[in-house]
């Protein structure tokens, strides 16, 4: 842990914030991560207060490059939805509203993006050329796609309809744990998931991201996909490295 970062990431979540100084030569932590509880309010000053708490905490140069993710479609620093954040962020200049608050620049970008980046330099996708989907089972379904090593920002991946359904509302891992789902049961509907997204997109690799990668050996062997699936690699660490590379290097 002595070299000295490359960039700052912050990764705002449903439940916390969390950031670390990041070695984007290794895609690894150069200090220990901070991690705050989100506020039960989650409205554009109370995140900026938390984030900033998070920035001040490590002793780096305020001219650094400090990411920042956040839960919802980002487009030129502007919000557009809001996804278990409070709805008075869509419409707000989040890189705006940040860089003033923090004095200092920052880039915003969707956290299941920049997962897909991390992943795709450092963990489960490195190295791997055509198209690439991340997907992060969760609250909801994120998605990232990455088309011979560059980013398609925002795409909303876990919204397309299957058997009439909003995806994320039948295969979430919220909605199995809801539902009271069999592991079995949950695979037959990720399995109708992975198999729209294969006919729509004609993936080389999928990478299941989310706290439920952990386990991914219990659902994953049961999918029957032309498509290569694989768990992420780096976990919880994905979005904070995601944010810094693409805050430093712009992919």
């Amino acid at each position: 842990m002595s070299k000295k970062p490359d960039a700052l990431g912050i990764d705002i979540g449903g439940s916390g914030i969390k950031g670390a100084p990041v070695d984007l030569d290794k895609g690894s932590f150069t200090d220990d991560r901070l991690r705050i509880a989100t506020p039960e309010e989650s409205t554009p000053e109370a995140l900026c207060d938390v984030v900033a708490q998070i920035a001040d905490h490590f002793a780096v140069k305020k001219d650094l490059p400090l990411g920042i993710t956040i839960p919802a479609v980002v487009m030129h620093g502007v919000v557009q939805t809001a996804a278990n954040i409070d709805k008075s962020w869509i419409g707000v200049d989040a890189d705006q509203l940040f860089s003033d608050r923090l004095g200092r620049e920052v880039h915003l970008v969707n956290d299941a993006d920049a997962a897909g980046v991390a992943e795709r330099y450092y963990g489960a996708a490195k190295g791997e050329k055509g198209t690439v989907v991340l997907t992060t089972l969760g609250t909801g379904i994120g998605t990232a796609l990455i088309v011979d090593g560059r980013l398609v920002p925002n795409t909303e991946l876990g919204h397309i309809e299957v058997n009439g359904h909003d995806a994320e509302t039948r295969a979430a891992e919220s909605v199995r744990e809801r539902d009271d789902l069999t592991v079995e049961q949950w695979a037959e509907r990720l399995q109708a998931y992975y198999s729209r997204l294969e006919a729509l997109l004609w993936p080389d690799l999928f990478v299941v991201g989310g706290g439920v990668s952990k386990q991914a050996d219990t659902f994953l062997p049961l999918l029957d996909l032309r498509t290569p699936i694989v768990p992420a690699k780096l976990k919880n660490k994905a979005g904070i490295i995601g944010a810094a590379r693409l805050a430093a290097k712009g992919s």
